[in-house]
């Protein structure tokens, strides 16, 4: 039996517990909370933060490859360990790009591949020559307008570290609080989009079909599958998939998140190296899911069919909307009851407004985009009453 180390174990790595049951796959996950989500699916855990190396090392004892469920990670402890023969997968250097959101930019410019005019702010107020040499090099030809989006380099998720910039005072504000952030123009796109694609140890890919994302207050509320585009901008954006993928020759699962701009250009928003929350559909809606492709892909065994087992999905994230210790059961029951719903919870102990606790999958026997709609916003009225 093969034994996969998770750094992390939130709901993601205990949506890992099914697929590692169907494939004889033992998990040993790291993770802080003796009552965070996959401890009860676990064979094994070390209790320890995340970026703890330390703990790293213990769990690679136990191992025989180590993946990741979240980024939040000391990359340089875990490139120590790694030197020391320990297989993490995805590598560390595959990593190593992506994790500050200003040092992504600049890889995937450099690739080519479209995104955002961005800039370090810090470089907008330059007074010595230095620094106005560090602003030509970072502006990527992109004159300062309002509004514009102030990033978090590190640690940002599900809209925190995200804010929408309007006058220069307001920038100033935030610099203040925070220095290490990075500073891009605002898109007014006509959809955001998103792919998760795996890639083998062989150099095989395998992209799911691209979804539609449509957040509320930077979160995600709900997933279109498959996307409402064509197949041109599918072909597109599975291009920008690959090239990624076979750049770091990563192995595993990832999430590019994209915009459709009113001009139908695709650009870049962010990449998520590990298993993401708009791949959730795949669980009940595909033949193999985000999930058990992932540990396919660092077990190095043969990647699934990602192929949709209908013709549409919606996945509709339940997020808390009050502090609350509540397993909300009523609400759920009512839920579970929506023909072709798939509901999933994910066992937190404690709701608070934006947080994830749970999702619902419905399958549809046709492509028909407003009822989808009108199936989400019957959940969400029931979830989200008082």
């Amino acid at each position: 039996m093969k034994r996969v180390g998770v750094i992390g174990g939130g709901q993601l790595a205990l949506m890992m517990g099914t697929a590692a049951k169907k494939l004889g796959v033992e998990l040993i996950v790291q993770t802080p909370g003796r009552n965070d989500p996959a401890v009860g699916i676990a064979s094994d855990t070390v209790f320890a933060a995340v970026n703890d190396a330390k703990a790293t090392n213990e769990l690679a004892a136990k191992c025989d490859v180590i993946t990741f469920e979240n980024e939040f990670v000391d990359l340089e402890a875990l490139s120590q360990i790694a030197s020391q023969g320990v297989c993490f997968r995805p590598r560390i250097e595959a990593l190593s790009p992506l994790l500050d959101k200003y040092e992504q930019r600049c890889f995937l410019r450099d690739l080519d591949i479209p995104v955002p005019k961005f800039i370090l702010p810090e470089s907008l107020f330059a007074v010595s020559s230095v620094n106005q040499d560090i602003y030509a090099n970072n502006r990527n030809d992109w004159e300062l307008s309002f509004p514009s989006v102030l990033k978090a380099r590190r640690h940002g998720y599900d809209g925190q570290g995200t804010f929408i910039i309007k006058s220069l005072t307001d920038l100033e504000k935030k610099l203040c609080l925070d220095s290490s952030l990075l500073l891009e123009e605002f898109i007014p796109f006509k959809k955001e989009l998103s792919v998760i694609a795996a890639r083998s140890t062989s150099g095989e890919i395998s992209p799911f079909v691209v979804v539609e994302t449509q957040q509320e207050q930077q979160v995600c509320q709900r997933v279109i599958a498959p996307a409402d585009i064509n197949s041109q901008t599918e072909k597109i954006i599975q291009d920008i998939a690959g090239t990624v993928l076979n750049t770091l020759q990563f192995v595993g699962i990832f999430a590019i998140e994209l915009f459709l701009t009113n001009d139908d250009e695709v650009l870049v928003n962010e990449i998520a190296p590990r298993t993401h929350n708009s791949g959730h559909f795949s669980i009940d809606a595909c033949f193999t899911s985000q999930f058990e492709q992932h540990l396919r892909a660092v077990c190095d065994l043969p990647l699934g069919n990602v192929a949709m087992n209908c013709p549409c999905a919606i996945m509709v994230n339940l997020l808390g909307y009050e502090t609350q210790t509540s397993n909300y059961i009523d609400k759920r029951s009512t839920l579970a009851k929506i023909p072709g719903s798939y509901l999933h919870w994910y066992g937190k102990s404690e709701s608070r407004p934006g947080r994830k606790l749970g999702h619902i999958t419905v399958l549809l026997d046709d492509k028909n985009r407003d009822r989808a709609m009108t199936i989400a916003r019957n959940i969400e009225s029931v979830w989200y009453s008082q």
